[in-house]
């Protein structure tokens, strides 16, 4: 790839070539009137691929999460969740604001829930003092843990303990595809941890637009009606939805190259020496990087790494995220790494001529 190198998200990547022939080929209809074929068939494909009755297209991962947690609670009701999800984390207070719901943020350790937590809050007296607990929201792969990997038992184990005290389980699996890859252990293994599940195809697949949620028939069936009530009904959605297929057959397994690709970058960081950086362990594509001088920002380090041609973005105060994507091929690597070697040397100023950038990984 020419230009800077693009690491903020692997939201950024460019259709393929293949892709935007597909979406120019589409066949389409109206999918308000549920005569949109494309959309059906990827809708009909992910229900099967991870085990449940029914599936949804929407235009984000947060409009997937949103839908599934209205379309599974009514106003007042109480979610349990992880203090660092996406969900209480980034979409814009959207449990609150739609749902009418109080969120009660659990400590977890990297995504991975105590079940004894979720057993406690979930078992306080029937009340009228009380908001009634009605769902547990988990996360597979654990994004404010750099893309953590929640091991299956942990899911398992946190699911069990909601549904001893009658809560719905939702996964929000924005990577689930990624944890999939990672770990070798399928989809639909994964999802039979959640009664909703929520995958994004804009991410690590590549397509331009859309996530999915899956689950039981009534639920999803309400969550249509909730897309529509929320301005988020599809017409010809068909164009996006074959970007989708195509992401399906030809972009899950490579994932495992974005993954190595991170796992170098992590590497070739750490062994530089005089960097005022080190990075936090790597388990699928992300890469946060720690900043050591005290002094030093996550805003200024990151515009220092702009001016080297490597776009990242702040993860904290003192914290970078690196994300490795479809876009970024071995070549791209190298130029990442050098441009980050030069904006995070130790010192800083005058930095360029003191690491050796031509390091390769």
């Amino acid at each position: 790839m020419s230009g800077p190198v693009d690491l903020r998200s692997d939201t950024v990547t460019r259709p393929t070539p293949g892709m935007r022939q597909a979406m120019a080929a589409a066949e389409v209809g109206d999918d308000v009137f549920g005569d949109d074929p494309t959309l059906q068939e990827l809708e009909e494909r992910v229900a099967a691929l991870v085990g449940k009755e029914a599936a949804l297209y929407v235009v984000s991962g947060t409009m997937g999460n949103q839908l599934a947690i209205r379309a599974q609670t009514r106003h007042g009701d109480e979610i349990l969740l992880d203090r660092r999800c996406h969900i209480f984390d980034y979409e814009a207070g959207g449990l609150a604001a739609i749902s009418g719901c109080q969120s009660h943020p659990l400590d977890g350790d990297r995504g991975r829930l105590d079940p004894t937590d979720i057993g406690e809050r979930a078992s306080r007296p029937a009340n009228d003092h009380f908001p009634p607990p009605a769902l547990l929201c988990l996360e597979n792969t654990h994004h404010r843990s750099g893309g953590s990997l929640v091991p299956l038992a942990a899911l398992e184990a946190a699911a069990a303990a909601a549904r001893a005290h009658g809560l719905r389980v939702h996964l929000d699996g924005a990577r689930l595809w990624n944890a999939a890859v990672a770990s070798g252990i399928p989809i639909d293994r994964y999802a039979t941890v959640a009664d909703t599940v929520m995958m994004c195809f804009s991410k690590g697949l590549g397509a331009p637009v859309g996530s999915v949620i899956s689950g039981p028939r009534e639920v999803i069936r309400r969550a249509r009606r909730f897309r529509k009530m929320f301005g988020g009904g599809i017409r010809q959605g068909g164009v996006l939805a074959a970007a989708c297929l195509f992401a399906l057959d030809h972009h899950r397994e490579r994932l495992a190259e974005d993954h190595a690709r991170a796992q170098r970058l992590a590497k070739a960081l750490a062994e530089t020496e005089g960097l005022a950086a080190h990075p936090g362990p790597v388990e699928t594509n992300m890469v946060l990087l720690h900043l050591d001088d005290p002094g030093d920002t996550a805003e200024a380090a990151a515009k220092r790494a702009r001016t080297e041609g490597v776009w990242v973005v702040p993860f904290g105060p003192r914290t970078l995220r690196a994300v490795l994507h479809l876009d970024v091929d071995d070549a791209a690597l190298e130029t990442a790494v050098a441009g980050l070697r030069r904006a995070l040397a130790w010192p800083r100023a005058g930095a360029a001529g003191q690491v050796a950038a031509s390091r390769t990984v």
